[in-house]
């Protein structure tokens, strides 16, 4: 087709042939602009349309209902930030703010690093804390190699005499041999037909987490879905009851109703089995060394010492003094 046109002005034509010509290629760029427009101001009104469309989706979408009463998405997000944003920023600016300070002071910390502090930390209770609990086994992670960044950071000056090191391990050397723990979830009710009921409703494919929520009378595991953290052989503070049906189960698998040393009934769930290791000097040789460093530090020092450092700032806007 192409060839055709380029033939035509050979061919002889007629008079009113080539002002037509002329008319169409004038025409043509005015056309073209036309459409242009036309086309621009389509374009325009569906990303006025669409934006207003889905946030009307978002804000006023249902997410619950109490008598009637509807909670929105919206509302929710708001609760949401209002409750827990402060705590998840800062701990997010945090882990960005140590991951700096690893590159600039050519901090490394290895996979090995965190399997041992993890071991340590399960066999210890008062340092598995509720916060810690309540984060996954990726976050924990996280949270640790943060940890190490900034002990590592803060100690990396400090000197540490080997005979000490050597003398701590001696004297300690229980903490280096872990027992195998369970990380259990747990729920307490007042009755064995209690038990026998929830037991029902977990075989029944109800979630073991959701129904300590709303069933168990031991407030403090119950607000964590029943999640008592790891529990080892002889552990002060912790029903006997409790560790012996933990300790037949496999991963994920529930146990009997069994009674309680108060009378009451309790179930568990076994969600994570970590064997018992026994860690040699050179194994903890460095955390030792870590450790009794940083009793040596005129005081404790948190992430948000290095925020100035790091140019970081945030949405709650309160400043940050460096060390």
């Amino acid at each position: 087709m192409s060839s055709t046109r380029n033939r035509r002005p050979l061919k002889t034509t007629t008079s009113n042939q080539t002002p037509l010509l002329h008319r169409r290629l004038k025409t043509k760029p005015a056309l073209t602009v036309i459409v242009i427009l036309l086309l621009g101001n389509i374009l325009w009104l569906i990303a006025w349309l669409i934006p207003n469309e889905v946030q009307e989706i978002g804000s006023d979408e249902q997410v619950a209902a109490i008598d009637g009463d509807i909670i929105t998405r919206q509302e929710w997000m708001v609760a949401m930030e209002e409750r827990y944003g402060k705590e998840t920023l800062q701990n997010l600016v945090n882990e960005s703010v140590m991951e700096k300070a690893a590159k600039k002071y050519k901090i490394k910390v290895t996979d090995e690093e965190i399997d041992l502090e993890l071991a340590l930390m399960r066999s210890a209770q008062d340092k598995f804390d509720t916060a810690m609990k309540n984060l996954s086994a990726e976050q924990l992670r996280q949270k640790i190699r943060s940890q190490l960044i900034l002990d590592k950071v803060l100690t990396k000056d400090v000197v540490i005499k080997e005979d000490s090191i050597e003398k701590y391990y001696e004297e300690n050397q229980a903490l280096y041999n872990t027992k195998t723990s369970y990380r259990t979830n747990f729920i307490e009710v007042d009755s064995k037909k209690a038990a026998e009921e929830a037991l029902s409703e977990i075989k029944n494919t109800s979630d073991f987490s959701v129904l300590a929520r709303e069933i168990s009378v031991d407030s403090a595991s119950a607000s964590l879905g029943g999640d008592i953290g790891f529990l080892t052989e002889k552990q002060e503070n912790v029903d006997p009851a409790i560790l012996k049906a933990a300790e037949a189960l496999k991963v994920g698998e529930v146990s009997k109703a069994f009674k309680l040393d108060n009378g009451h009934y309790g179930i568990v769930q076994v969600q994570e089995i970590v064997e018992g290791q026994s860690f040699t000097y050179d194994d903890v040789k460095e955390h030792i060394e870590r450790e009794l460093a940083l009793e040596q530090l005129p005081q404790s020092v948190t992430p948000e010492a290095f925020w100035s450092e790091f140019n970081a700032t945030w949405y709650y806007g309160e400043a940050k003094k460096g060390k």
